[in-house]
């Protein structure tokens, strides 16, 4: 699990193709500190397992990792597109000794959505990023939405899009300070909504009844 608040900007330094699947390696720091095979660290809200860890320098310390990205993943993610060079969020899975800054991510990405606009301001800067329209009900005003791994707050929820407002803050240290229009990025619905949807559907109401 995740809380959507992004620990360091990594960079991809390699992409190996694997036929319907690829190996990608990230340089990172923050995220590398007590890493252990097996962990689990989102990259741009993609939950992705550690593979193998090792040094950009002989000798030095970790700052390179692995992960594989399965043909799933890349169906369903913008992954499929990543290149060398790209620059990506990360974030390490959450311990119950943290405090939960964001809200409950999963890193399992529900669907693409592309940025449509950006409205600079002088403290902040608005952006609209479409949403495929089987996500749109998971949405409220002021409700909680990943984007890119990142735990932002809808402003205003639409049929095919959304809003959110970035601090400077989330610009500065996150891929959406440096986001184009027409790139495609990862979204995650919040989870409790998907769970109360579900149990709000008729056959499960019925078993409900006394």
């Amino acid at each position: 699990m995740f809380t959507g608040i992004v620990e360091e900007l990594g960079t991809v330094v390699d992409i190996v193709p694997q036929g319907d699947a690829l190996q990608l390696t990230i340089r990172a720091e923050t995220v590398l500190d007590d890493v252990h095979l097996g962990d689990s660290i989102a990259v741009n809200g993609c939950c992705l397992t550690v593979v193998s860890t090792g040094s950009s320098t002989p000798g030095g310390v970790a700052d390179l990792w692995t992960a594989d990205v399965m043909q799933e993943t890349l169906d369903k993610t913008s992954l499929l597109g990543a290149a060398a060079g790209d620059r990506v969020n990360l974030e390490r899975a959450v311990t119950a000794d943290k405090r939960l800054g964001g809200h409950i991510v999963q890193g399992h990405v529900d669907g693409v959505g592309t940025l449509l606009r950006r409205e600079p301001s002088q403290h902040w800067e608005v952006v609209e990023i479409s949403l495929p329209e089987h996500l749109a009900h998971y949405l409220v005003d002021k409700g909680s939405i990943t984007v890119d791994g990142i735990s932002l707050t809808v402003v205003e929820a639409g049929d095919t899009s959304f809003t959110v407002s970035l601090i400077p803050e989330t610009l500065a240290r996150t891929t959406l300070g440096f986001r184009a229009v027409g790139d495609r990025v990862n979204l995650e619905v919040d989870v409790i909504a998907k769970h109360v949807e579900r149990l709000l559907r008729p056959e499960y109401v019925e078993r409900l009844r006394p």
